[in-house]
Parts: C-alpha cells; sequence; structure tokens
C-alpha cells in the first residue's frame, strides 16, 4: 500500500484530461453544468452560461463534513513547533448548513472578535465507501474542491473538544465553485488570500502529511461515507482573523478558487437573554486565533498587515 509521495502510478481522479463540474442558481433553480473553458459553462441541457456572472451553489449536497485537524507540516510547526502533531490524524465535523457557495457573504456575529481563514482542498466522495484500503480508497473520489474553513475562535473555550460552533456556523465553509479531477493534486500549490494579497501558500505534495487515501481509508474503517460527502484536508501555517469588509478567497493551482466577503451581522437576540455559553476572548482563545508569529514566514505577515489597513483598496470581484 502506498501513502507516500509522489506517486509511481497517478490514481485514476488524478489522471486527465481535467474535468470540472458547478453548480449554478439560474431563475430560482439549480442546474448542472461542465467548463468548457476559463469563461463558459455548458449547462447539462445544453444551454451556455458566462462563468464570471454565474450565482454559484456549493457543488455538494453532503450527508455529513469531516474535516482534519493538522496535515500539513507548516501548520504542525507553527502549533505544536513539530513537523508532524500526533501519529495518527483527528478530525472534527461541521454541519452541511456551514456551506456556502463561491462569491458569498462570511457572516462575522458583532458578539465574535475572531473570524479566522483557513484555505484547504476539499475531497468529494464519489461512491459508497466502507472499510478500504488506502489504495481502494482512490476509487471513491470524485474530485477536489478548494475551500475556505472559516472559524469562530472565540468559542474555542466551549467548544475545544467538538469545534460545533467554532467551525459549523452558518456560512463557513465556501466551497467550488466546481468539483474537478484529472489534475495532480499533488503537484497543485495552495494559496489563500485576503484583499489580493497572500497570507497562507504551501506546495500540496511537498508539505502533506496524510493523503486524503489514508484520510478515508482511516474515516471508513467504521464511518460509511456516502456520495456527496466533503472531507476537508487540513491548513497550512498562517490562520488569522480577518473583519468585515475583507474578501478572503482560496486558490489551488490547476483546480481552481473559492471566495467569498466577510460580512458583519447582529448577534443573536438569544444573546442579550444569557443564553449559552457568550463568546470569549481568553489566553486559549488568543493562543489559536493568533497564532505563533515567530513561526511563520514574514511575508504573510506583512500583507495581511496591508490587507487591514483600512486605507488600502480592498478586491471588490470574486475570481472565475
Amino acid at each position: 500500500m502506498n501513502f507516500e509521495f509522489p506517486f509511481t502510478e497517478l490514481p485514476a481522479v488524478m489522471r486527465g484530461p481535467r474535468v470540472e463540474r458547478r453548480r449554478v442558481l439560474i431563475g430560482g433553480s439549480a442546474f448542472w453544468g461542465t467548463m468548457r473553458d476559463d469563461t463558459t459553462l455548458v449547462l447539462d441541457d445544453g444551454r451556455t452560461v458566462e462563468a464570471a456572472g454565474a450565482s454559484y451553489l456549493p457543488p455538494v449536497n453532503p450527508s455529513k463534513i469531516i474535516a482534519v485537524h493538522i496535515s500539513y507540516s507548516s501548520r504542525s510547526v507553527e502549533t505544536r513547533n513539530r513537523p508532524k502533531p500526533t501519529e495518527t490524524p483527528t478530525y472534527f465535523t461541521k454541519p452541511p448548513t456551514s456551506l456556502n457557495g463561491h462569491g458569498g457573504q462570511i457572516l462575522k456575529p458583532a458578539d465574535c472578535k475572531y473570524l479566522n481563514y483557513e484555505g484547504e482542498y476539499a475531497v468529494v466522495i464519489g461512491k459508497t465507501c466502507r472499510n478500504v484500503t488506502p489504495d481502494e480508497a482512490w476509487d471513491c473520489i470524485e474530485g477536489f474542491c478548494p475551500a475556505l474553513d472559516m472559524g469562530l475562535q472565540d468559542f474555542r473555550d466551549t467548544d475545544q473538544g467538538s469545534m460545533l460552533r467554532v467551525k459549523g456556523a452558518d456560512t463557513l465553509l465556501p466551497i467550488g465553485p466546481g468539483i474537478v479531477r484529472g489534475v495532480n493534486l499533488f503537484e497543485q500549490t495552495l494559496r489563500t488570500f485576503v484583499d489580493g494579497r497572500v497570507v497562507q501558500e504551501a506546495h500540496i505534495g511537498e508539505e502533506t502529511i496524510w493523503g486524503p487515501h489514508y484520510v478515508i481509508a482511516d474515516i471508513a474503517r467504521h464511518i460509511t461515507l456516502v456520495p456527496g460527502d466533503v472531507i476537508l484536508m487540513g491548513t497550512p501555517c498562517h490562520s488569522r482573523s480577518v473583519d468585515p469588509g475583507h474578501f478572503v478567497e482560496c486558490e489551488i493551482t490547476g483546480i481552481g478558487r473559492v471566495g467569498g466577503t466577510v460580512v458583519a451581522i447582529d448577534a443573536p437576540r438569544a444573546a442579550a437573554l444569557g443564553v449559552g455559553h457568550a463568546p470569549t476572548d481568553t489566553p486559549e482563545v488568543r493562543r489559536v486565533a493568533l497564532g505563533f508569529d515567530e513561526r511563520v514566514p514574514e511575508r504573510f505577515k506583512e500583507n495581511l498587515r496591508q490587507a487591514r489597513q483600512p486605507s488600502l483598496p480592498t478586491s471588490t470581484t470574486a475570481p472565475t
């Protein structure tokens, strides 16, 4: 069984030609289509749509979303000061209601201070998968998507174990714009942008600790994965908080670029009545939300500082 990179033989899902499937909203109805080139989406009914002007829906309909805590060496070095965080992967879940389409609004409640970005690639399950080996797991993958695993770190103190509100709030998972197959994932570079400035970057093949085939085989030992299920494969170093007005994007070369705008909303009405654990700003919350600047590249820190200066122009158009 092959757990290492690079591969001697590429799995079918990563062999060309490249195919990208997107889901759009037209006249109140959802339609699937295939990208013909960089600008045109051909719907399954034969109509064509300009990709830049389309209204995108998440290209998945999962029964569950499972996320790896840490699977990039730079993130492990930043948070644990070692290149591998644990001997085997650990996981949390996000509810399907956290899904958000490309170009959507990412909601930041008024009573929360820390909304962190995490650029990731998502693995979309294509067929029912249970009790498989890592080699067999490749055949269960439909394709890959760029994703933003946003998190309200203010709830770390109360939801550290489950991550339910930290990562599960509505709109905190922009994903898409499409599902892509036919691209060698491990030759690609992942980048996260805030207002057009690079704040995370990692070569996937060089930094990956556990590949998706290993993760799928691990999860499917006990949990059946079904078509449409999503696995989020972790983020590289320098996850930091953003504010309303920031435009956040995750790009994976060869696969695509997803983005969303952070928007301020009122605090939940029940919060004023004292319902539930309030968001907190404690040393543990700040440890995660603010990270360890001494362990990340200076250019990421400088780019984020520039993005936070209100006098500088910000990106207003979501790329295709």
